[in-house]
């Protein structure tokens, strides 16, 4: 999930701790899977491919499962892999809107357990564009701050097509356009700064803020919807305070 806020961190830290593996495994094989069906096995010719297989090994995916994706997506295997990308539309609590990406092989599957996902936890599915509108794509790095300043980050991309860099709780976000994406990380590791994410994602033009009540809901919302084997990402423009979480962590 992803909500570039305060939560977006809290919920991070969250992932890390109860520490869904098999949930982001299965992404980022089918990541994998998709690039090579798209662009072949050889990595060196096949730029997406190589992204796809660096994140898989940063988030210790093991090299045995990677090989056989990039096998099965290339068609080496006499499998078949075909998954379309659909994104769904809904409002959640306090009038805060999510974006559902899914890759999926089965369109009516993916559309029926996403629409049972917002309807059953309090969401509603939304008409498409009505919500599409609040966000944009961008390209998304994220880093701890450590010993970093903003003017630290701006000096190290900012010739790499870097447009801002945003303060979220401990972390920084550095957001580009999305063609700009490999080239502020490249920027980065020259500089010998280390960052945690790079990802292109739906970004809100703007943010709600969200009471306790509502973030509670908002909460078993987005968690039910990141479980569907089709969900890749849950996007929102949903804010929940430091404060607000710290109360709900009292719980």
């Amino acid at each position: 999930m992803s909500g570039h806020s305060k939560w977006a961190t809290t919920k991070h830290k969250k992932a890390i701790l109860d520490s869904r593996r098999a949930k982001a495994f299965a992404k980022l094989i089918k990541n994998i899977e998709v690039a090579a069906r798209a662009g072949g096995a050889d990595l060196a010719g096949n730029p997406a491919l190589e992204v796809a297989v660096s994140k898989a090994k940063k988030t210790s995916v093991p090299n045995d499962n990677i090989d056989r994706a990039v096998k099965r997506g290339a068609g080496l295997t006499g499998e078949v892999i075909d998954y379309t990308e659909i994104i769904y539309e809904a409002r959640g609590p306090q009038g805060s809107a999510l974006l559902i990406e899914c890759l999926t092989d089965n369109k009516n599957r993916a559309a029926s357990e996403v629409r049972l996902g917002i309807t059953r936890n309090g969401g509603t599915v939304a008409d498409p564009g009505s919500v599409a509108y609040l966000f944009s794509r961008r390209g998304v790095v994220g880093l701890p701050k450590k010993d970093l300043t903003e003017d630290d980050l701006l000096m190290a991309v900012l010739d790499a097509g870097a447009d801002e860099v945003k303060e979220s709780g401990d972390s920084f976000e550095i957001h580009s356009d999305p063609t700009d994406l490999r080239a502020v990380v490249a920027a980065l590791e020259e500089a010998g700064i280390e960052y945690e994410t790079d990802e292109v994602e739906f970004v809100p033009s703007m943010q709600v803020q969200l009471d306790a009540a509502a973030a509670r809901k908002f909460l078993k919302l987005a968690d039910a919807l990141e479980e569907l084997d089709d969900v890749q990402n849950v996007y929102s423009n949903a804010d929940i305070s430091a404060e607000v979480m710290a109360e709900l962590e009292e719980d």
